[in-house]
């Protein structure tokens, strides 16, 4: 066809193409947009994920086992790590908690729920050494199975206490050197120990690989020994399974918050290459903390306040 032909074809299809941008500018430079612009974070549903647009090199699930009454202690969390600088890893934060009993928290949880999405409600009466470690980790292959069934939905899985701030870089930077199997890491007990063979991990907060949750979830070993200290429990199950033969210590970079004069070896100061601090009971703690990690340094100078 000739050239004018072709021109009288594609002219209503131009002049609908110039209306649409006449009287919807806003919808096509919406749509522009969207179309180019690369997706940096994303909070799937609300909930506390991190990563960045590059190949994660793993998935890690952190679920702070804590309180349905600890609405401070989880908005706290959920803001210090918010603020973390972007991770070459996806990792989602998730509280743990037991049945609710009261009527307040029926409303004021699900309050949350609605806006976060974080948080995970086990089917349990409230306890810390009574088997909500074991109830946490042998749920997690039903709630999370993976997307066709078969594909482990986390690497790793941690369980942590709500009064630990772990420095998110500093983590994935260690674990990416970890193996994806049969591995049990964290801050071994007792406190002069280097071992991570002699005895446990603190549950300050440890990981384990996603086969050994699995594990927890099928065997009866951990079944028929979940009432107990709960850390000290975990290793047990490790050590009559036979499981975990990659075990890992992260002293000195996990320790408890330094005290004045430390009760134990589990307490020292602050090291630059930290990787979590543990027993931050209280705000003046965890206002301590991140000011020696320079967690605030990105506030700008405004009118609106004054911040000596």
């Amino acid at each position: 066809p000739s050239i004018g032909t072709i021109i009288l074809l594609l002219l209503p299809f131009m002049l609908l193409a110039l209306i649409f941008v006449v009287i919807y500018p806003n919808e096509f430079q919406l749509q522009s947009l969207t179309g180019i612009a690369p997706v940096i974070i994303t909070h799937a549903s609300n909930s506390t994920s991190f990563f960045s647009p590059e190949k994660p090199a793993f998935h890690l699930l952190i679920g702070i086992l804590t309180l349905p009454d600890h609405y401070e202690r989880r908005h706290l969390l959920r803001l210090v790590y918010s603020l973390e600088p972007r991770v070459n890893a996806v990792i989602d934060v998730k509280f743990v908690f037991c049945n609710l009993t009261k009527d307040d928290q029926r409303v004021l949880v699900a309050l949350e729920i609605i806006r976060f999405d974080d948080i995970i409600i086990l089917d349990c009466p409230e306890n810390m050494n009574d088997g909500k470690t074991y109830t946490y980790f042998s749920s997690l292959p039903m709630l999370f199975n993976g997307s066709n069934g078969d594909d482990k939905p986390y690497d790793y899985v941690m369980k942590g206490d709500d009064d630990i701030y772990f420095r998110l870089p500093r983590l994935v930077e260690s674990l990416k050197k970890m193996p994806r199997e049969d591995m049990y890491y964290g801050f071994v007990i007792p406190c002069d120990s280097m071992d991570p063979f002699h005895d446990y991990m603190s549950g300050m907060g440890y990981i384990l690989s996603w086969d050994l949750v699995q594990w927890i979830s099928s065997s009866n070993i951990p079944r028929n020994n979940s009432v107990g200290p709960e850390d000290m429990m975990t290793g047990k199950w490790m050590t009559l399974g036979q499981k975990a033969k990659n075990r890992f210590n992260t002293k000195p970079a996990m320790y408890d918050f330094p005290i004045p004069v430390p009760i134990d070896t589990c307490s020292h100061e602050f090291v630059p290459d930290t990787i979590a601090v543990h027993r931050l009971k209280d705000n003046p703690k965890w206002a301590r903390t991140l000011k020696y990690f320079n967690v605030t340094d990105a506030l700008k100078p405004s009118k609106l306040y004054h911040i000596p």
